[in-house]
């Protein structure tokens, strides 16, 4: 019992971990507070839905094709609708509060287009859901694959940003703009790659989400939220600290709704995220402001 309770809270912690390391990039490296990302999160779920049940396609093969498409988008909209606050922007912390505001909206019009092609319902579809016998325990075949796909995500977002060139400048520009534009880095390209790129894994994360998940097109601020709480858990820009905090926040979750009550999962979420801040103001991972 406790071992399969763990396993399913270790996939909902990679989940978790998965977008909010798209939000971490977006914010970390961007500065774009992104209030309508979880509203990508579901566009996603609902085109793996339509892979199999509108066109009895395998819905990995979303994996294929929704990411792309998502970072196409996510490209465009940091383009043409955050661009122009970034330009006039006269400080980081102006640029936040003008992309909360722009975000805000742009998540209504997301929603509002999902409600109007699919309604207020739930969906879901039944993809491997078969039992498999691991390590004594028994679990989902669909949740095992979801975790097992989300770690060779991680690990490769990992190396691609610590290993390559492209990474590197990616990351300079998180830990500092200004410096990154003295050692000819394009810091707006960056920015835009880095909020493109963060589009990308949030799909690919909802596409995973789907296939063992009940969803509708109004959960996208759920997920939203759960990302921040996340990525300031784990420290803003910090991959490694958004992959312990989405651990602690999966298992936190499983743990109180097995064995406690499955109403005081939010209370135990945010408890622990209080506790947090109170301890670590910088996230768990995070460095300290001087």
């Amino acid at each position: 019992m406790l071992l399969e309770v763990t396993l399913s809270g270790v996939t909902l912690g990679g989940m978790y971990a998965l977008v909010a390391m798209g939000l971490t990039l977006q914010y970390g490296v961007a500065r774009i507070m992104n209030l309508s990302y979880g509203e990508l999160l579901i566009a996603a779920a609902f085109a793996a839905f339509w892979f199999y049940s509108g066109l009895a396609l395998n819905p990995l093969l979303g994996l294929i094709v929704v990411p792309p498409l998502a970072f196409a988008a996510s490209y465009a909209i940091y383009r043409y609708l955050l661009q122009p606050l970034v330009r006039r922007a006269k400080s980081r912390d102006q640029l936040e509060v003008d992309s909360i505001l722009a975000t805000f909206g742009l998540l209504f019009v997301i929603q509002g287009v999902m409600l109007a092609l699919f309604g207020g319902a739930y969906y879901s579809y039944s993809f491997l859901s078969v039992p498999l016998q691991f390590a004594g325990a028994t679990v989902a075949a669909n949740r095992l694959l979801a975790l097992v796909l989300a770690v060779v995500i991680g690990l490769g977002l990992y190396l691609g940003l610590t290993r390559t060139r492209l990474g590197t400048a990616v990351r300079a520009v998180a830990v500092d703009p200004v410096a990154a534009q003295l050692v000819a880095i394009d810091v707006r390209t960056a920015s835009a790659l880095a909020f493109a790129l963060g589009g990308a894994l949030v799909a690919a994360a909802g596409v995973l989400v789907s296939m063992f998940l009940t969803f509708n097109a109004n959960l996208g601020v759920v997920f939203t939220l759960k990302a921040l709480i996340v990525v300031i858990m784990g420290g803003v820009g910090n991959l490694l600290g958004a992959l312990i905090a989405g651990l602690i926040l999966g298992l936190t979750e499983n743990y109180v709704a097995t064995f406690i009550d499955p109403g005081l999962t939010l209370a135990a979420t945010y408890a622990i995220f209080l506790l947090v801040l109170l301890v670590r103001p910088q996230g768990l991972l995070g460095r300290a402001n001087r």
